[in-house]
């Protein structure tokens, strides 16, 4: 299964202490160079930066850039979202991804637009639970909010 990750799901889940999870239910995930950006590079010592650091370093986290960086920038004018979503959008079309990783609804509309299949946060944590990874959503959920 070939999963993108957009920045929000890395870091909530990193926030959660569930980082990892995303490891367990796809093996590996796939972001953009912009993803990284912000998640490591702006977001470093934040939630999410040092667990993508450490997941690229263990070989389960993917940096990929994307092939069309022309797409991107005309995006950027058309679209009111940020270069990360729409790299992850871009990014997943340009390598048939069986799935994005995003929470935001308009990136998350656009990505079903588009024709890519999209789970967020929330859906995350509810598929570790069905398989057994997670053991008490309502906690989670408290923490959530």
């Amino acid at each position: 299964m070939i999963v993108v990750s957009n920045a929000s799901p890395l870091i909530i889940l990193a926030r959660l202490g569930l980082f990892e999870l995303t490891k367990y239910l796809f093996k590996e995930i796939i972001i953009s160079q912009e993803v990284w950006n912000e998640v490591v590079i702006k977001g470093a010592g934040l939630p999410g930066s040092e667990e993508a650091q450490q997941g690229f370093q263990s070989g389960w986290v993917h940096v990929r850039p994307i092939a069309k960086s022309d797409h991107l920038t005309v995006w950027k004018n058309q679209y009111n979202l940020g270069a990360g979503e729409l790299a992850t959008i871009i990014l997943a079309r340009e390598i048939q991804a069986d799935l994005a990783l995003m929470d935001e609804r308009r990136a998350r509309n656009l990505a079903l637009y588009e024709g890519v299949k999209v789970l967020g946060s929330i859906g995350i944590i509810e598929l570790g639970y069905l398989k057994g990874e997670v053991s008490e959503l309502r906690q989670i959920y408290h923490k959530l909010l």
